[in-house]
């Protein structure tokens, strides 16, 4: 399929403005054709004009409605084709088959919430049904549900081309909630965000949803988003990247003479904790397994372990060597663009020069200048605890090991962590019931709890939370993955003394879709 370089402005393809940009192959340097045009500021106000228009037809669709548009958006998308792969690994240097896993988890998730519209609980009916006999005063009928939030903007991540891009979790949720959507392209791979933009196109035009639905526009330069966060008839951010990007955008919102939720997930360095038993009788599987989940996709997730918890011991001295061992031959890989790798790199150094921090292993070096090299370094919980940049997510494939001089100090290094994505425990059974008090406090600083298991990959299903306390992401209440993800674009809207006709039918008497609801402090599907 042959690209245009030109933004989606509902069922328009347009490019008025007068900047272009190119996408980089990040494994030999070279420019992609062809240039994608930058959208200029009217070509945006278009966009989230015709969203906000196709909001008041899109939101009163069934469940049903949405459920198709969702199963025929992952349809167009497989039948894309291997083109799709094919210029997604030129943009970003990923490998064929993680990027064919990719398209396969986007297609899933689609599928997920498709399935949860169809089950339609997720609105939340609550039914408190009059009583005009109480005493003092009579009660009236009252009643709520879910609604969706208007016209919501996404920003395409760099990591994860498929899966958090343009038809990602953030787009999913949206369409799911009833919302429309405003994609902001990642500029890393504009080629493969147009195929999918288009993909999705086809599929608001085939299920005939109103123009508008879906929209997409191009940018390098952060005029871009900046211009879609600002827009007042935006009513809602979805956002994958870094901290100072997610912060810059949450920043944004919060200026705006209506502040509107900006969700952002900001990364994290995902701390590990190995207790004693468990490094006393699994400390080589651990060392192998640990060096690999930092090594996976380039130490590009954001659930990349970047932090190793350790309690001094003749163990712990046997662990670090057998740690260093297995990353000194890791082989590293191509990192998605020229300035991630330099990031990652400064990172490191910044890491490196921090009094009290030392290089354990350093992997294999690459031809590509683009190449991310693997580091171990190591520094004592007692430098944690003094260091606050310590903390700091380096985004790529290293990890520093903290070494305290026993339990009271370990517990001391968890209770000064900030929010993170996820927190991994390593014990025995004895293990974790002796550090109850650990796990305590880990709870509050994460969203996701593993016990004996690694960070790095996020089952998308009903249970799974991807967000974590600040600075991990910009409310901790909410999901990115997962089908919890769709209650970030949706708000309760109560019905007071509303006649039966003019009630949703998630709220109607005899529950004509059959939905789960709370009545009068019961759930039933009556």
């Amino acid at each position: 399929m042959e690209l245009t370089g030109k933004n989606i402005i509902g069922r328009a393809l347009v490019a008025a403005g007068a900047e272009t940009f190119f996408a980089v192959n990040p494994s030999s340097g070279e420019e992609m054709v062809p240039g994608f045009n930058e959208a200029s500021p009217q070509e945006i106000d278009d966009a989230v004009q015709k969203a906000a228009a196709a909001f008041q037809v899109y939101r009163t669709t069934s469940g049903e409605e949405k459920a198709i548009l969702l199963e025929t958006i992952a349809d167009e998308i497989m039948a894309i084709g291997d083109g799709l792969i094919a210029r997604c690994m030129e943009e970003t240097g990923l490998p064929e088959a993680r990027l064919t896993g990719e398209r396969g988890r986007t297609v899933n998730q689609l599928k997920l919430f498709a399935q949860l519209l169809r089950e339609g609980s997720w609105v939340d009916a609550r039914v408190d049904t009059a009583d005009p006999e109480r005493k003092p005063i009579p009660k009236a009928d009252i009643r709520s549900m879910l609604q969706p939030l208007g016209p919501v903007g996404v920003f395409g991540a760099s990591n994860f081309p498929l899966a958090f891009s343009v038809a990602g979790g953030d787009t999913a949720s949206a369409l799911a909630a009833g919302c429309t959507v405003v994609v902001k392209a990642h500029q890393a791979h504009p080629g493969t965000s147009e195929l999918v933009g288009m993909a999705i196109q086809r599929a608001v035009e085939k299920c005939d949803m109103p123009e508008g639905t879906f929209s997409m526009v191009q940018g390098a330069s952060t005029g871009v988003g900046q211009a879609l966060v600002r827009h007042p008839l935006i009513k809602a951010i979805g956002f994958t990247g870094s901290f100072r990007g997610g912060k810059a955008l949450f920043d944004e919102a919060n200026k705006r003479e209506e502040p509107i939720p900006v969700y952002a997930e900001m990364g994290s360095t995902n701390p590990v904790f190995i207790l004693p038993r468990a490094l006393q009788q699994k400390k080589e599987s651990i060392a192998r397994d640990l060096a690999a989940s930092v090594a996976m996709g380039v130490g590009q997730f954001c659930t990349s372990p970047g932090l190793v918890f350790l309690q001094k011991s003749t163990d712990e001295a046997q662990f670090r060597q057998l740690l260093a061992e297995s990353m000194g031959e890791l082989g590293g890989g191509v990192m998605l663009t020229s300035g991630i790798r330099s990031n990652y790199e400064k990172g490191v150094e910044k890491l490196r020069s921090i009094a009290g921090v030392e290089v354990l292993a350093q992997g294999k070096e690459g031809a590509t200048a683009c190449h991310g090299t693997a580091y171990l370094l190591h520094t004592t919980a007692r430098s944690f605890l003094e260091e606050e940049t310590l903390e700091e997510e380096v985004f790529g494939p290293s990890t520093l090991a903290v070494t305290a001089d026993d339990k009271a100090e370990l517990l001391e290094a968890a209770k000064q962590l900030k929010g993170h994505l996820t927190i991994t425990i390593h014990g025995t059974e004895e293990d974790l019931l002796e550090n109850q008090d650990l796990i305590g406090m880990l709870e509050q600083k994460a969203g996701r709890l593993i016990i004996n298991g690694y960070p790095t990959g996020v089952e998308v299903g009903y249970a799974m939370v991807h967000g974590g306390p600040y600075p991990a992401t910009t409310d901790s209440r909410t999901t990115s993955v997962g089908a919890a993800a769709i209650m970030r674009f949706a708000r309760p809207v109560c019905y007071q003394s509303f006649p039966m006709a003019l009630l949703p039918d998630a709220l109607k008497d005899g529950n004509p879709l059959a939905i789960w609801r709370l009545v009068n402090g019961a759930y039933e599907k009556k």
